[in-house]
């Protein structure tokens, strides 16, 4: 590449007014990629939020792996000699034992509603280090210690508590049809009622978890599921959790029938592949946006083809090579190409960062699961698109230069 070609296209890419602004076409050509480009990256960032920020949210109280057996009366018996036996399996960085029903709460008033009750085992055990519910608490604790020393607390989701008034040192009542009596005199069923005292709040931003969940000690939960010393499964958290198929996979065949296991995927594989399956989609339409500029692209150099024929002829007449000529039009084009795909990659990146940090965007929790939208720059994703913006505008030129390097000397100044 010479001096002189890229003086050429610098040239060309200029006003012909002599000023060093570019010209009005190659404004709109860069116009277009930048479009392209930054509309790219917000949304790759949006749909890489959403799925990073529900994947959290949702494995706050979810572990990487469930350990659980067949059939219809979700229960582990022998689940000691189990979790010792998964404790022991590469890839496994903590395991515990876990309680999951359902019981009707009432708090000081005659409301009442059904929640979901987890029982999992106090701050400073082996449980710790399985899930994350226990940093979310932003009243009191995961101890569950009582007044009266017993480990009969409850910590309850910041939406159910608000509907309740379920503060620490509130009492709630657990209302279970695990271990239904009949009565004697009415010959109907009578639940079993158990009450608890309200030691911690947490919240999570996750609406499933802070609108209905219950979390108990695991002795307790046993009782209200009517499981005695059983659990409903292990909660295994692996080293690394892309890697939870396989570990559970793995503990699936040490433990064999009747254990099976369930990986976070599995528990929201719909949730996942439709947010997979969305972003490819995004990515597809939004890449027609690229190749419109792309276009765009041809449409302008074959303008500046056009319009600087004679000028071209001219040049060859003076001995510059075919070669050049291309050369000339690559170059107009990779400025194009270039310096759209920087402003947009400048534009998107700025745009998602501000969305993502002052969450501009808000969203209803009830329905989407968090409140606001999330943005999430991968540095793989955003340099492809850089690399895509660049390598489509380059592709575009290929067309107007070779057109422009097989013009005849002669032809292209009498074509005027």
């Amino acid at each position: 590449m010479r001096s002189l070609e890229l003086a050429i296209a610098w040239r060309y890419l200029r006003s012909r007014r002599g000023s060093r602004l570019l010209s009005f076409i190659s404004v709109i050509a860069i116009g277009g990629i930048v479009v392209g480009v930054s509309a790219l990256v917000v949304i790759i960032g949006v749909m890489n939020g959403l799925q990073t920020d529900l994947r959290d949210k949702i494995l706050v109280g979810s572990p990487d792996v469930r350990v659980l057996t067949y059939g219809d009366e979700l229960r582990v018996p022998g689940w000691r000699k189990a979790l010792a036996t998964v404790a022991q399996q590469p890839g496994v960085v903590a395991v515990a034992p876990f309680v999951s029903t359902q019981a009707l709460v009432r708090g000081t008033s005659s409301y009442q509603e059904g929640a979901s009750i987890g029982g999992i085992e106090p701050s400073g055990t082996r449980s710790l280090d399985v899930t994350t519910i226990r940093a979310h608490a932003i009243m009191g604790d995961f101890r569950f210690e009582t007044k009266d020393g017993k480990h009969r607390g409850a910590v309850v989701g910041k939406l159910l508590a608000n509907r309740m008034g379920a503060f620490p040192g509130t009492k709630l009542t657990l209302l279970s049809a695990a271990n239904l009596q009949p009565n004697a005199v009415t010959g109907g069923f009578v639940p079993a009622y158990y009450e608890v005292e309200v030691t911690g709040v947490f919240e999570t931003g996750m609406y499933e978890y802070d609108n209905q969940y219950i979390y108990l000690d695991l002795a307790i939960a046993q009782q209200i599921a009517g499981l005695d010393t059983a659990v409903t499964g292990l909660e295994v958290r692996t080293a690394n959790r892309e890697a939870a198929t396989a570990v559970g996979d793995t503990i699936a065949a040490v433990l064999g029938f009747p254990y099976h296991t369930v990986t976070w995927r599995e528990q929201n594989s719909a949730l996942f592949s439709a947010l997979r399956l969305e972003k490819l989609g995004m990515s597809v339409i939004l890449s027609l946006i690229i190749m419109v500029a792309a276009f765009n692209v041809v449409s302008t150099l074959t303008m500046v083809v056009r319009d600087k024929t004679r000028e071209i002829g001219i040049l060859k007449t003076m001995g510059l090579p075919s070669l050049s000529v291309r050369r000339i039009f690559l170059v107009q084009g990779l400025v194009i190409g270039m310096v759209g795909t920087g402003l947009g990659l400048l534009i998107g990146v700025v745009t998602s960062v501000v969305i993502d940090r002052y969450r501009l965007i808000s969203l209803d929790p009830t329905i989407y699961f968090i409140d606001h939208l999330p943005v999430h720059l991968q540095l793989f994703d955003t340099a492809l698109i850089g690399v895509l913006g660049v390598a489509v505008a380059g592709l575009a030129t290929l067309y107007p230069a070779v057109q422009a390097s097989r013009l005849y000397p002669i032809e292209a100044i009498r074509s005027e």
